[in-house]
């Protein structure tokens, strides 16, 4: 209870801070973002779709692009419930389409490194699994009431990460979750959540979550083994700046905002999309993974709704074959 008495204005009341200058692409996203409608003139072919939409359009644009024949890249999630989201890929495997669930943090380089060394036994057996994961900036309330909602729209990238470095499924999860905004608490959805994954090997998974990270997009991961250690640590878009005087030391910040700090993660995920329609690559996302993600992100809402911890049985069926 002591720290109440520090407890600040929702920061939807106060001015927020202005974009750093050196967030170029995030300034170019919010200069650059808006909807149109595109025609598309009959010569013009079209082999894929990109679905980079609100989420609540996702299911119905993906269907629409498989029924002619198109392949289709989206942004997660592919659907808003399981059912739907398995109905898109047996759709896109009966018409012999690709369909790319576009977790983008698979792509990231020092995220693949780390998920690497870890399935080359660098480290032993795994014990824990952390993710960090705290947004910036504060996303707006229009946006979180037809999000999905936290777990769906958010969780759903740390828990894939965590599948990503593992290989494999978690068969117990245990959540906590509080909505310290006022506004977003209004909306019945969290801001600050706290998740646990038991798995059969017996590792833990522990990913910490926020809506909201007044320094900097916070991501950061860590798997620690029999054998030792290996971690991503947040990046300094501006060259890893130091200034060191008699008064204090300066370290550059951290990344501001996702379009920063997952730059080369997203033009790495379009160049796997355009392999696999060349048929130079096969999709590196499974199916069944995409899944499995939806389900643990409904397995941590049941979770927080009973207050009791939510085990996940999973057939053969359930699992990739690599499994």
């Amino acid at each position: 209870m002591a720290s109440l008495k520090y407890e600040t204005a929702s920061p939807y009341r106060v001015v927020p801070p202005p974009v750093p200058n050196e967030d170029v692409k995030y300034i170019r996203y919010e200069q650059n973002f808006k909807l149109t409608t595109l025609t598309v003139p009959p010569r013009f072919g079209v082999r894929a779709v990109v679905v980079a939409t609100p989420t609540f359009t996702h299911e119905d644009i993906v269907t629409k692009a498989l029924d002619h024949n198109k392949g289709v890249f989206c942004e997660k999630p592919v659907a808003q419930s399981y059912e739907q989201t398995k109905a898109c890929y047996e759709k896109a495997k009966k018409v012999n389409q690709p369909l790319l669930s576009a977790f983008n943090r698979r792509f990231d380089p020092s995220f693949s490194v780390v998920k690497e060394r870890v399935q080359n036994g660098e480290i032993g057996k795994v014990l824990t699994v952390k993710v960090c994961s705290r947004d910036s900036p504060l996303p707006s309330i229009e946006y979180l009431k037809k999000s999905g909602r936290i777990f769906h729209d958010c969780a759903v990238h740390d828990i894939d990460m965590t599948l990503y470095v593992l290989g494999e499924y978690p068969t117990k999860v245990m959540v906590m979750a509080r909505a310290n905004i006022p506004e977003i608490a209004e909306i019945n959805d969290y801001d600050t959540v706290a998740i646990m994954l038991s798995f059969d090997s017996g590792t833990i998974g522990i990913i910490d979550l926020n809506r909201y990270s007044i320094y900097g997009y916070d991501q950061r991961l860590e798997v620690f083994g029999q054998k030792g250690m290996i971690k991503a640590e947040n990046q300094q878009p501006i060259y890893n700046v130091e200034t060191y005087t008699e008064k204090d030391v300066k370290r550059a910040p951290i990344a501001y905002s996702f379009p920063s700090r997952y730059s080369d993660g997203y033009d790495l995920e379009m160049v796997h999309f355009l392999d696999v329609l060349e048929g130079k690559a096969d999709l590196c996302v499974d199916s069944k993974d995409t899944l499995a993600v939806t389900r643990i992100a409904s397995a941590c809402e049941e979770a927080v709704r009973t207050g009791k911890a939510v085990e996940i049985k999973w057939t053969k069926e359930d699992l990739p074959s690599t499994r």
